[in-house]
């Protein structure tokens, strides 16, 4: 058992790091919740096919890291490795197309199969909006705007930058990849094999190859802001000034793509420099063909998920957990009117916990360790008193309290 270890690409999540991720999770869902976002989660895991039919079949994850099996009734079974398709799985199995346009929000852990490295494990958490049932720009404009407003709320607004593109609508996208095929035909023998199996099936993924002969080539390739059609010019046009008209600053990066195959239009990426490789913290686009692609009724959607692990490497530490009180019961009499007073301190809202053992000097050093405001002291003297010993920690002043008036006595200290 000692040498036992979690699995490669997983961690422990241990009280102090739950605790900044929990913070990150609640400012999310509490902003998301301003934003009129309501919570839900998609199950942990999927039929295959809900991710492999709409991540696209070039996409990475999908074509190396996603955590597939066989359960025992002989179904191809998934780890979610993101949330959108299963949020749109939701949508239709649950016939919610009728109450659209809808707005979610979802937190949890995900998995994929990749190698790991700072700020990327295989069990790792995001949380993740998504607007459905909105055509316009303003949907856009939205998500990016709670993103920001998060990334300022959590205090790394100043280490972020908003990088974004638009992918077009179909007809601009499809007359692209003929412009686009034209060029990469004079250089298929020099692309990486996954970019030649990317060529054949979705040609722009290509400008995310990360292998460096494929960046040489894409560095000079045909772009697709230069055959947009009038929709997708406009269509672009307007969310940039959404964000211009809120005093959000981006940087237009025309090849910037998303890894997944149903985003269109608006694609987007907040990056920062402080986490080394993996600078991206929070990305999304629009997804207008993903329903239609499951085999439902068409429905537009935009959202973004963020890594809470990578957050937490920008946050560095949670704002301090409220402090407790402690219990310090002196002897085997003191046992059971201790448990009583934690129980009624816990009602009335107070943190409270029990030093159960060891000397008096051991109990208050490791009252002191857990950073408590205040130690009750219980012992026969102050049972004889109908009393308790209250030391503030802060201050180190003590002073005897009556037990019968303890809760509303604790009021006038705390």
């Amino acid at each position: 058992m000692a040498d036992l270890q979690p699995v490669r690409g997983t961690h422990d999540i241990l009280p102090d790091d739950f605790r900044l991720h929990r913070h990150i999770g609640d400012m999310a869902a509490n902003l998301a919740a301003r934003h009129g976002f309501r919570e839900m989660t998609p199950p942990v895991f999927e039929f295959t096919d809900v991710f492999s039919r709409t991540l696209g079949e070039t996409s990475d994850v999908v074509t190396k890291e996603m955590y597939t099996f066989d359960d025992r009734g002989g179904d191809s079974i998934t780890l979610r490795p993101e949330f959108t398709a299963g949020i749109a799985r939701a949508f239709m199995s649950n016939g919610l197309a009728q109450e659209a346009p809808l707005k979610f929000f979802a937190r949890g852990p995900v998995f994929r199969h990749e190698r790991p490295q700072k700020g990327r494990l295989r069990q790792f958490h995001q949380i993740d909006v998504e607007i459905l049932g909105v055509l316009g720009a303003q949907a856009d404009i939205e998500v990016i705007a709670l993103a920001w407003n998060l990334l300022e709320d959590l205090g790394v607004a100043k280490d972020v930058h908003l990088e974004l593109n638009t992918l077009g609508d179909p007809e601009s996208r499809q007359a692209y990849r003929g412009v686009l095929l034209d060029y990469l035909g004079k250089y298929r023998g020099d692309l990486s094999e996954d970019s030649r199996t990317r060529m054949d099936k979705n040609p722009m993924r290509i400008f995310d190859s990360k292998d460096a002969g494929d960046q040489e080539i894409m560095a000079d390739a045909p772009l697709l802001r230069d055959h947009l059609n009038e929709t997708s010019q406009t269509f672009f046009a307007e969310v940039l000034a959404g964000l211009d008209a809120l005093g959000i600053s981006y940087e237009i990066k025309p090849r910037l793509v998303r890894g997944l195959d149903y985003y269109t239009h608006t694609a987007f990426e907040f990056v920062t420099d402080t986490l080394g490789a993996q600078g991206t913290v929070l990305a999304g686009g629009r997804y207008d063909g993903l329903m239609e692609m499951m085999g439902g009724r068409p429905t537009p959607g935009i959202g973004w998920a963020a890594g809470v692990e990578r957050l937490s490497m920008m946050l560095g530490e949670a704002p301090q957990a409220d402090r407790p009180i402690v219990i310090v019961p002196l002897g085997d009499e003191a046992q059971g009117p201790a448990l009583k007073i934690a129980f009624d301190l816990r009602r009335a809202g107070h943190v409270v916990d029990m030093g159960y053992s060891g000397n008096l000097k051991k109990r208050m050093a490791r009252a002191d360790k857990a950073n408590a405001k205040a130690v009750l002291i219980l012992g026969s003297d102050e049972l004889a008193k109908g009393a308790a010993t209250l030391r503030n920690m802060e201050s180190g002043t003590q002073a005897d309290i009556p037990l019968d008036n303890l809760v509303e006595t604790l009021k006038l200290h705390f």
